[in-house]
């Protein structure tokens, strides 16, 4: 839970590291290259790495009472990907109204940089009965660690 102690979290952004990855033989399919499904698993996992890093993982969400379904999901795949790489996943906060949650996704090649894929994602907040809250009026300090997330338009996952 997020305490007195925590509360220097509220007051500043946090650094986010990027989230890696190495490429698992049953990911792949027949070519040998990475199935194209496995980049959104890899968006949720890096997903959940930074929410944990900013301090409000699923775990806390959960137990205050919020669940954060998937609303959206997209993906362009850029280059192919194969078994043993090692790829880092950027995830950008790029839009928060305290109701609904837009994160932008960003795959490397870890050593050479290349992209091999972008995406997006697009969530809401909802309560224990499953109805939408808004997490600026009743949980203000999860609303303000994810207010200070939002990019400002220079954002490693939005470069070309």
């Amino acid at each position: 839970m997020l305490g007195q102690s925590d509360s220097r979290i509220v007051k500043e952004m946090r650094e986010v590291q990027p989230y890696e990855h190495r490429v698992q033989y049953y990911e792949t399919d027949q070519m040998g290259i990475v199935h194209h499904s496995n980049y959104i698993r890899w968006f949720e996992e890096a997903r959940t790495d930074m929410l944990r890093q900013i301090g409000i993982g699923y775990g806390e969400m959960e137990c205050r009472g919020i669940a954060s379904p998937v609303l959206e999901v997209s993906a362009k795949y850029r280059a192919m990907t194969r078994f043993e790489d090692m790829v880092v996943i950027r995830v950008d906060v790029v839009e928060f109204n305290g109701i609904t949650l837009r994160l932008a996704y960003r795959v490397e090649d870890r050593e050479t940089g290349e992209v091999r894929c972008t995406g997006e994602s697009r969530h809401c907040f909802l309560d224990q009965a499953g109805h939408p809250m808004s997490l600026k009026r009743s949980r203000q300090e999860i609303y303000e660690i994810l207010s200070r997330q939002v990019c400002t338009g220079n954002a490693q996952t939005m470069k070309k």
